[in-house]
């Protein structure tokens, strides 16, 4: 790149650098403000609250990990290795829970699976009972229950990883497995598994993501992780630096999984021929193909059909006695598009400065090029440890700015960050900043340089070839990444919850508020909704898929 070309280049690169120190700016302030905590603070956690949390988020993790694993990489291999009725819907719709946020399922079944509720009453009227006292099925509220319900819903990200690696597998090495004397199931247990095991390490590691920054069905289920722990002790005991330190502690669990899973991936490579043939699929008939159309229907009816029917049903049956949403709710909605809308433009703008100064800038030293890394950690770190180190910035800079109108001759009294909607889009922005960088980086590297030096030969500077030339090839990048950004944002509870302002509802938090006040009437409206936006980014990955594998 010429000289000329670096001093046009240079606001994108300064764009970057701001955008990865914002990121990096609420991490650093929680790890000193941690730091500055009192002993007292430490030796309270420590022996009163810290062992029982950890343990039972520990156990959470472990078997939602587990539970998550086997389901999708079996559902993966079932769709991928066999024919049978129905696989080709179901190759899609295994992706459906996606749809549905965890806080939301575990809304429907406490109702659905309640001692009064229509399974338990159907189960005991089956078995000749008359009562719960008589006769009732194992509390929901437990965490074998919060194990269960979350890997039914989180479960797709490793489907969604470990398909993708099965179908690019090649015919011939499970051939040759079969010529050794293997079976069906010794050559996946021996060749299809240890090849997929890093598509599998990354489904895991965000399956365990999901499950860290969980805050609704833990709650809900009456589990007390990291998460719930950080939002009682602010929220009800006032008391935010011990919510800081316990959000620390989140944070080191948060990297030591992302540690494992990347040594765990780097460790675990392997080369081979992609125009190779791929896995040929086993046609099932009889019994087995109508066992394996039952399990493959088994995840999406508990993780997707179930609770959205629920939902369905409530929504309809509010409706014929006449009762609308209340303006609350309609209000709720509003807002939830005013911050989500307000999100996404701002993490589109950021995401293509991220995403165009790693296209024009050389990598003359490292740290150029870990400055777009750096602006993706967001999505990494829980939604509530982003916003207990987001608040610490924010105050810094509102007395900043209160001390600037002091100096004015002002009113220093106000809040401009702190307290309103553009701090709650902040902290969407930054957790999910990884979404447009990502997208319009593949979409960038789908673009090939020739073009770049044939706009250059042209006379065109660097953001005239950004604005006529990438612009207009990036549009379907562009466009997917506001959709899942979007949605994303609607679905967004733990960092929504801490960060709000008063009298400020968007449909999760008032989903939340309904399910605590236990009015599921309607707080099934404002869940329904969210499914319905769910949905869109589903239907859109559902397609990506399709096409290689049709």
């Amino acid at each position: 790149m010429t000289a000329n070309g670096r001093f046009q280049a240079w606001p994108w690169h300064a764009g970057t650098a701001l955008a990865a120190l914002a990121v990096l700016a609420p991490i650093l302030a929680l790890v000193g403000q941690a730091g500055q905590g009192s002993g007292a603070h430490w030796g309270h956690l420590l022996q009163f609250v810290l062992p029982g949390v950890l343990a039972q988020t520990l156990g959470l993790l472990i078997g939602v990990g587990l539970l998550a694993a086997a389901l999708g990489v079996g559902a993966a291999w079932l769709v991928t290795a066999y024919d049978f009725p129905g696989r080709r819907a179901l190759s899609w719709a295994l992706l459906l829970p996606l749809a549905v946020p965890t806080y939301i399922v575990a809304y429907a079944y406490l109702d659905i699976l309640h001692p009064l509720g229509p399974v338990q009453e159907a189960v005991r009227a089956l078995l000749g009972y008359s009562s719960p006292r008589e006769f009732r099925l194992p509390d929901l509220r437990s965490l074998p229950g919060a194990i269960v319900l979350l890997a039914f819903v989180l479960y797709p990200y490793v489907y969604l990883t470990t398909r993708s690696m099965f179908a690019s597998q090649a015919a011939h090495l499970m051939e040759a497995a079969r010529l050794l004397g293997h079976g069906p199931w010794s050559a996946f247990l021996r060749v299809a598994l240890p090849l997929a095991r890093p598509a599998i390490a990354v489904g895991l590691c965000l399956v365990l993501l999901e499950t860290l920054n969980d805050i609704g069905a833990s709650e809900f289920l009456g589990v007390q992780t990291l998460t719930v722990a950080i939002y009682t002790t602010w929220v009800t005991r006032s008391d935010l630096a011990g919510a800081a330190q316990i959000a620390l502690v989140s944070l080191a669990l948060v990297t030591l999984l992302i540690a494992v899973e990347r040594r765990g991936r780097r460790r675990l490579r392997y080369t081979g021929n992609r125009r190779a043939a791929p896995i040929r699929r086993h046609v099932l008939h009889g019994p087995a193909a109508c066992l394996a159309t039952l399990l493959g229907l088994a995840p999406v009816l508990i993780g997707f059909a179930a609770p959205a029917a629920y939902l369905l049903a409530l929504v309809l049956e509010r409706l014929g006695t006449g009762q609308g949403p209340s303006p609350a709710l309609l209000r709720a909605v509003g807002q939830t598009l005013t911050v989500s809308a307000l999100a996404t433009l701002f993490a589109l703008a950021i995401g293509l400065v991220v995403a165009w100064s790693r296209r024009i800038l050389p990598r003359v030293h490292a740290w150029q090029g870990a400055l777009p890394r750096l602006a993706t950690l967001g999505y990494a770190v829980p939604g509530t440890v982003l916003a207990i180190g987001l608040l610490f910035p924010l105050m810094a800079i509102e007395r900043g700015l209160s001390a600037l109108r002091a100096a004015t001759g002002m009113d220093p009294a106000g809040l401009v960050l702190l307290g309103t909607p553009t701090a709650l889009a902040l902290a969407y922005v930054i957790r999910f900043l990884t979404i447009p960088v990502g997208t319009l980086e593949a979409g960038l590297d789908r673009i090939p340089p020739s073009l770049d030096q044939a706009a250059r030969l042209l006379g065109e500077n660097v953001h005239g070839m950004l604005r006529r030339v990438h612009l207009p090839l990036l549009r379907p990048a562009l466009a997917a990444s506001a959709l899942l950004i979007f949605v994303d944002a609607m679905k967004e509870l733990p960092a929504t919850l801490l960060l709000r302002p008063l009298n400020f509802d968007t449909l999760a938090t008032w989903l939340y508020a309904e399910a605590a006040r236990g009015t599921y009437e309607e707080g099934a409206i404002a869940a329904l909704c969210i499914v319905v936006a769910g949905l869109l980014p589903v239907i859109l990955l559902a397609r990506l898929m399709d096409r290689p594998t049709a």
